[in-house]
């Protein structure tokens, strides 16, 4: 995809279709995952339950910095397409204390684009780190007792953090290349307009 598809009409759709009384984005900016890949979704002070996967499993992934397996949640993938704006939404719905926000088009510039692709090998050694944590047998969250009990949860996160690996390595850049045309101008580029270099 050459450019930037804004998903912020779709999902404002979608909350104002399902006429819910509960405020679904309300993540404030300031307390946001550091792990978050720049656009208009962000996961910020989430709960701990890590449900995120289960509606948008190739766009969340969760975090261990509370220990034990327990942490928050992050966007680590962008949607690109309605199908993809309607599973983000339906993981901030589910979550429980309405800690995703979409207001990240408000505070991402060019430059801290630019600063967060630079620093991009932050994010993936964590994520490869905890990848073999979570995938491993002996990971405390598996039980006090080495049950599997849910090893299948945490299978699944590991995955998460592989996927997220992957696409730092092949294809996050040339989204932040669109996202940075799109925030310097607000449109698509025109036939034979170059996208911004990171």
């Amino acid at each position: 995809m050459r450019g930037y598809w804004d998903p912020l009409p779709t999902a404002r759709q979608l909350v104002v279709a399902a006429a819910s009384t509960r405020e679904v984005f309300s993540g404030v900016w300031a307390e946001r995952n550091w792990r978050n890949v720049p656009g208009p979704f962000y996961g910020a002070a989430t709960d701990s339950m890590a449900t995120g996967r289960l509606d948008a499993p190739h766009h969340i992934a969760y975090d261990d910095d509370y220990g034990d397996g327990f942490g928050t949640e992050f966007v680590y993938r962008q949607p690109v397409s309605e199908r993809e704006t309607e599973a983000v939404v339906s993981a901030a719905r589910l979550e429980l204390y309405s800690g995703y926000g979409w207001d990240g088009d408000d505070h991402w510039t060019p430059d801290t684009v630019r600063a967060w692709w630079r620093d991009r090998g932050r994010v993936r050694e964590w994520a490869l780190a905890i990848a073999a944590d979570w995938g491993a047998g002996t990971h405390p969250g598996w039980g006090s007792n080495g049950s599997a009990q849910f090893q299948e949860h945490y299978h699944d996160a590991a995955q998460g953090h592989l996927d997220f690996v992957a696409y730092i390595d092949d294809g996050l850049q040339a989204y932040l290349r669109g996202y940075t045309f799109w925030l310097d101008q607000r449109r698509a580029p025109r036939r034979g307009e170059a996208l911004p270099a990171l």
